[in-house]
């Protein structure tokens, strides 16, 4: 018999119950107790809704109050040396690990050591009752694979030493303690576990002058990882754990150092397998293909594979059924858990068929599962009804629809009979709502195949028409920085200031925009509201004395929902949210169709703002890559056409923004190192169509408009050549938290143009100081020349607080000030 299983569900909740409970917990609004018992809600909440959907299987420790690579850290003990003071404070208080658990995530500052930093007296962000000063930043984070979602890098000392961890409020591991909790309302699960070579391939040196030279160099600590492996594995013994999922994504990656990743997986398995060798081990990969390293898998001593069939090709499926042991359990990724269109059934159905028959025709070996975590798509549709285009919902299916689909393969494989590939025998007793279901999915994808609202003729031409002249600047950079630097008139010569685009949204702005959508304020009101906050916006960036201002994005809900929404062939969603990282929840627009721009989408705030102040005034965009990634993508064309679609859009915007007297023009693409896919050999093509649709949207310029781009969270020496042919006239990037190892990258290859290598991370409450800062810059001018340094955050202000984005705006305009006057005298 086929069974239906799932390999983790979304976090945060239906109506986001995860994220506000944590925020409210780091507000000191929620007490311990009360915390603890609405997090077992929501746990079993979730464990309910998979059963009564039809999962056998159901997962338990993919639940996380951060991020799941962080759990790992947490529970194997690997907690860098920086935060011992922050360890130190839990024990003098009697703490339960959770503020050293938050504190690696986001940062830590005591009120005292804010007060210190800020030169004022402040609060600052953090609930705490800790009198002393302590101040550390938070880990690095990069993107997860391919995808928007962020975890947390593990870091390695040489003499790294791992210990099994309570975790916060537990009295025993995490995982022990979840599938218990699970165990005690008859739900049976399997636990999911992150592999150990995945978890220490993900990591890095936690000594930034001594980088790992090679991507492989962590599997030096693998014997003393496996030590708590094995304890934890003699505690699912122990417990009655039957079956562990233990994901290894990194085996779809090119695993070049064949013979020492071999060892170190038959080393770590093997280590598993003879700590509890009653436990039935499946090792989980996705997001790609497996190719070779079939055979380094098949050599372990574990019990069945996951294969993400959305991902890999049918020739791939086949060689990975062809060289499994025929005891293996085989869990078939048949359903996008990326994506979130409604399942094909009938070719789902057809594909499966044709699985069973290559492994013999036993369906007994068959587990069908999401394609990967159903933590990338968002809850359910429930809250969809009447808000989405009625004919669009029909196409859609978000996590619970997803496991309600593998619900209907797995009865479909085992109790019906089929008569050809469109038609199938169901069983007398069946009931008529089944039989319904299928013919209704049938019914759906075929109304989506004829739609005439996804094609666009225009839009199609005038892709076709696209020149490789349309994918240039006029003049190479030297000559366009003359000239700008003639436009840009109040511009330092040195070390120029900026921010990267959106400022804090407050509660007022939060419940102003709510208000609008509801109908509870007139349009008239709204807009003046808006108007009112750029206002309050330039006024503080003026204070600050920073050189290039923003507008602050007050009318805007994200980066890529508000461009989606000006946008023919998006559509939005009610509640349709997934985790970004930590409490960051985003909400990513549907594209179904075309895409075309009808009317200017930044033009009037933009120009109402740089009204307000002689300094220059950034147009804020979107690039068509990051719109495209961080959209839920049609999957009827290939993703370069919709994204050169969206290219030709944002150049209109453009070309708009520079008419109107805009000299300034900020085109972020955050996600394009993002979207590489996890094999060398299929970069090339990628890189081609994402960077040409980047040149596309922002080459139709004059020498004087001043083209800034922003990337976060990338490893830069990967694309650096990319990078190089965008063409930017001014790059910002994320660096705070990489421990400046991507500036080597710049000095390395070479970079010419100018370029702002971030300051301060965000993306924790803390205030950075002046002298950390200062420290940063001088690390930078080892690598670039002090004629092209921008003075700039990591990324843009949205989840801050006015205060505490205030205070550190002040110390970062004071460390480009303190340099302008050294360089100056030094000139």
């Amino acid at each position: 018999m086929v069974s239906s299983s799932n390999l983790g569900f979304p976090r945060m909740g239906e109506n986001r119950e995860l994220k506000k409970l944590v925020e409210n917990y780091w507000q000191g609004k929620v007490e311990e107790t009360q915390f603890q018992k609405e997090l077992k809600e929501i746990r079993i909440n979730h464990w309910k809704l998979q059963k009564e959907a039809g999962i056998e299987i159901i997962p338990s420790n993919d639940f996380s109050l951060y991020d799941q690579v962080l759990d790992h850290i947490h529970l194997f003990g690997a907690i860098p040396k920086r935060y011992n003071p922050v360890v130190e404070s839990e024990v003098e208080d009697g703490s339960n690990g959770l503020r050293t658990y938050f504190a690696m995530g986001r940062g830590y500052q005591t009120s005292k050591a804010a007060t210190q930093v800020s030169e004022t007296n402040t609060q600052g962000a953090f609930a705490s009752k800790v009198e002393k000063s302590i101040d550390v930043g938070s880990m690095e984070m990069k993107k997860w694979f391919d995808t928007n979602y962020h975890y947390i890098v593990p870091e390695f000392e040489d003499s790294q030493q791992f210990k099994l961890t309570n975790y916060g409020g537990y009295s025993e591991p995490k995982p022990i303690h979840e599938f218990l909790e699970a165990k005690s309302i008859d739900i049976e699960t399997r636990p999911v576990i992150l592999g150990p070579i995945s978890f220490l391939l993900l990591g890095k040196s936690s000594d930034s002058s001594k980088p790992y030279s090679s991507k492989f160099d962590s599997l030096v600590h693998l014997n003393g990882l496996l030590g708590v492996y094995e304890q934890l594995f003699k505690q699912f013994e122990k417990i009655g754990v039957k079956s562990v999922q233990i994901d290894e994504p990194v085996l779809c990656f090119d695993l070049l150092e064949t013979e020492l990743v071999k060892n170190a997986y038959s080393t770590a398995f093997n280590a598993i397998h003879k700590a509890a060798p009653t436990i039935n081990i499946l090792i989980a990969t996705y997001f790609g293909e497996i190719r070779e390293n079939i055979d380094l898998v098949t050599s372990l001593p574990i019990n069945g594979i996951h294969i993400d069939t959305i991902r890999s090709s049918p020739n791939q499926v086949e060689n990975v059924l062809a060289k499994i042991p025929t005891s293996w359990t085989i869990s078939i990724g048949i359903i996008d858990g990326r994506n979130v269109w409604k399942n094909d059934l009938t070719k789902s159905l057809v594909t499966l068929k044709n699985i069973i028959a290559k492994i013999g025709g036993s369906s007994d070996r068959i587990i069908l599962a999401p394609s990967c975590s159903l933590l990338h798509c968002p809850h359910s549709l429930t809250r969809e009804i009447g808000k989405v285009d009625e004919q669009v919902l029909d196409w859609l299916a978000f996590s619970l629809e997803k496991l309600r689909e593998i619900s209907f393969l797995t009865f479909a494989l085992n109790e019906c009979t089929f008569v050809d590939n469109e038609t199938i025998n169901f069983p007398e007793e069946t009931c008529s709502t089944i039989k319904k279901y299928y013919e209704l999915n049938k019914e759906s994808n075929q109304k989506r195949r004829e739609s005439k609202l996804i094609h666009n003729d225009a839009v199609k031409k005038r892709v076709t028409e696209i020149t490789p002249s349309m994918l240039k600047r006029e003049n190479p950079f030297p000559i366009r920085r003359d000239a700008q630097r003639k436009r840009l008139t109040t511009l330092p010569s040195l070390f120029p200031t900026t921010t990267i685009g959106s400022f804090p949204q407050t509660k007022e702005v939060r419940l102003a925009r709510s208000n609008f959508k509801s109908k509870k304020i007139t349009a008239e009101a709204y807009d003046q509201f808006i108007r009112d906050e750029i206002r309050k916006c330039i006024k503080v960036q003026e204070e600050c004395e920073l050189d290039v201002l923003v507008h602050g994005e007050f009318e805007r809900t994200d980066m890529v929902e508000y461009f989606g929404e000006y946008l023919d062939g998006f559509v939005f969603t009610q509640n349709g949210w997934v985790q970004s990282y930590g409490s960051r929840c985003v909400k990513p627009p549907i594209i179904y169709g075309d895409v075309n721009r009808p009317v200017p989408m930044t033009l009037e705030y933009t120009t109402f703002a740089q009204t307000l102040t002689s300094k220059p005034m950034k147009g804020m965009l979107t690039g068509p890559v990051t719109i495209l990634q961080w959209s839920f993508v049609r999957d009827d064309q290939p993703r370069s056409e919709t994204c050169f679609q969206i290219g030709l859009a944002i150049r209109d915007e453009v070309t708009d923004l520079e008419n109107k007297g805009i000299a300034c023009i900020q085109i972020d693409e955050p996600a394009i190192r993002e979207g590489l896919p996890l094999r060398l050999s299929d970069w090339n093509q990628y890189l081609k169509w994402a960077i040409d649709s980047f040149l596309l949207s922002s080459t139709g310029v004059k020498d004087s408009t001043q083209i800034h781009s922003h990337m976060c969270y990338s490893d830069f020496n990967d694309i650096f050549e990319s990078i190089q042919r965008m063409d930017t006239d001014v790059l910002t990037i994320e660096n705070s938290k990489s421990d400046l190892k991507l500036l080597k990258a710049f000095e390395k290859y070479g970079y010419t143009n100018e370029i702002g290598p971030g300051l301060y991370d965000i993306h924790s409450p803390r205030i950075p100081s002046v002298d950390d800062m200062k420290d940063r810059v001088e690390q930078m001018l080892k690598y670039l020349s002090t004629n092209l340094l921008w003075i700039n955050p990591d990324c843009g202000l949205k989840t801050r607080e006015p205060e505490t984005t205030r205070l550190a705006l002040i110390n970062m305009v004071k460390v480009a000030k303190q340099f302008r006057e050294i360089y100056s005298n030094k000139e």
